[in-house]
């Protein structure tokens, strides 16, 4: 699966313990929902998530936003049921916490196919632990359905034994790993949250520095951080702008039997052009969801 032919600027954390996030999730400009039934979710709370996630899904009215629902680990008591309970409920992906192996994959894997889940069903790993950041190539290949992996910083510092700071420093090695892997194994790459919602500053910082790094996008626990996030994982209008010109330069020298192409001085190679149609790609499926999510249809 390819797994950035979809735009993924934002991803909204949403309990299933809460109805009315669940029922506000279908006004969102997030690209993407994570129903979650895991650290959201008080364990006295776990059955009722499940029933009003499940619920959710059924009435439908979510658009052309991407579905993920997180389950709890499979290790525990309720995360065999949560894979069972959701197996068929039309989401796009499972979020699995704390994968540290391949083995945690073909575990999810056979239970899906049991409960005879679709093949489209795509499986997300939290990578939030040392032994799990230190297997991110063997967990990227593990499997067809494996689609994204999705930075949890928060228990990663615990483990660590590391703290957040501005630059994240402490972070980026495993940062850096984990979209070596994804990147060799064509599946996103998302950044993980900024705990401290009074802090737009150092949101847009981590976002920044989060897209540099070459991120698809980033988790969210607010909506308020929504736009901003949408706004930095989004192509900036002088960037299509050039991409469109490296396009079309490269396109009129090869119908001249033109080798070299120059541009504004500049040498524009096939990985340049490879580039800048990635870029103009994403733009339009950006477009494309937006248009969908603003419509009528794509909120009923």
């Amino acid at each position: 699966m390819a797994g950035t032919a979809r735009p993924r600027r934002s991803v909204l954390y949403m309990p299933g313990s809460n109805e009315r996030a669940l029922q506000k999730g279908r006004i969102l400009s997030a690209d993407g929902l994570i129903l979650d039934l895991e650290d959201a979710v008080a364990p006295d709370s776990k059955e009722l998530a499940r029933k009003q996630i499940t619920q959710a899904l059924k009435d439908g009215g979510y658009g052309a936003r991407e579905i993920i629902i997180r389950v709890n680990s499979l290790d525990g008591p309720w995360g065999r049921e949560d894979l069972e309970a959701v197996a068929n409920l039309g989401a796009d992906a499972i979020l699995l916490p704390k994968v540290e192996n391949k083995d945690i994959i073909k575990e999810a894997e056979k239970a899906l196919d049991a409960a005879g889940s679709p093949s489209s069903l795509s499986l997300w790993c939290m990578m939030e632990t040392p032994l799990g950041i230190l297997h991110a190539e063997e967990i990227a290949f593990s499997s067809p359905r494996v689609n994204c992996l999705v930075l949890g910083t928060s228990d990663l510092a615990k483990d660590l034994n590391a703290q957040h700071t501005p630059d994240r420093i402490p972070f980026l090695m495993s940062l850096e790993l984990c979209i070596l892997a994804g990147r060799a194994a064509g599946i996103s790459v998302l950044d993980g949250v900024h705990l401290d919602l009074s802090d737009d500053e150092g949101f847009r910082r981590s976002c920044v520095q989060g897209r540099q790094l070459g991120m698809d996008g980033k988790t969210l626990i607010h909506p308020k951080t929504i736009d901003a996030s949408n706004e930095i994982f989004s192509p900036s209008e002088d960037e299509l702008i050039w991409a469109k010109r490296v396009i079309n330069a490269h396109a009129a020298a090869q119908e001249k039997g033109q080798g070299i192409v120059l541009l504004e001085g500049k040498l524009i190679e096939n990985l340049h052009v490879e580039a800048a149609q990635r870029l103009v790609s994403m733009s339009e499926a950006i477009s494309g969801i937006e248009r969908l999510s603003d419509s009528p249809q794509g909120n009923l």
